[in-house]
C-alpha cells in the first residue's frame, strides 16, 4: 500500500509541474489571442453600429407605419358589432306613453267639465259682474 500512495505522489507532483510548464508557455498566446479579440469585437462594433441606427430608422420611418396601418384595419376587422342601443328606443316608448296619458287625461278632464256643473263658468246677470281671474261678485 506504500507503494500505491509513494506512485501517487509522485504523479500528482507530475501532473502540477506538468500544467505549470504548460502553464508559462500558453500564457503569452492567452495573451495574445485577448488582444486579438478584444481588437475584432471593436472593428465588428464599429461596423454593426452604422447599420443598426440605419435598420432604425428604416422601421421607424416606413415598416412602423405599415404595421400600424396593418393591425389597424386587422382590428377593424376582428372587432365585433356593437349592441344595438336599447336604452334609447326605452326612453322615447317611456315618454310618447307619459304623452299619452297626459293628452287622455287633458281630454277626460275636459268631458268631465263640461258635464259637470262645478266645473261651468259662472253666468253673469245683471246683479253680478265676473272679474278677469272668474270670480263673481255683485254689480256695483
Amino acid at each position: 500500500m506504500a507503494r500505491v500512495q509513494d506512485a501517487y505522489r509522485q504523479s500528482s507532483e507530475f501532473a502540477k509541474q506538468n500544467a505549470a510548464d504548460a502553464a508559462e508557455r500558453i500564457a503569452p498566446a492567452a495573451q495574445h489571442t485577448r488582444d486579438v479579440a478584444a481588437e475584432r469585437l471593436l472593428q465588428a462594433r464599429g461596423w454593426s453600429a452604422p447599420r443598426l441606427e440605419q435598420a432604425a430608422q428604416y422601421v421607424e420611418a416606413e415598416l412602423a407605419p405599415r404595421v400600424s396601418s396593418l393591425l389597424s384595419d386587422a382590428a377593424s376587422y376582428v372587432e365585433p358589432e356593437p349592441p344595438a342601443r336599447r336604452g334609447r328606443k326605452f326612453i322615447l316608448l317611456a315618454v310618447a306613453t307619459v304623452a299619452a296619458a297626459g293628452v287622455v287625461g287633458v281630454l277626460l278632464t275636459r268631458r268631465s267639465a263640461q258635464s259637470d256643473p262645478l266645473f261651468e263658468e259662472p253666468v253673469a246677470d245683471s246683479a253680478t259682474a265676473v272679474d278677469a281671474d272668474g270670480t263673481v261678485r255683485p254689480a256695483p
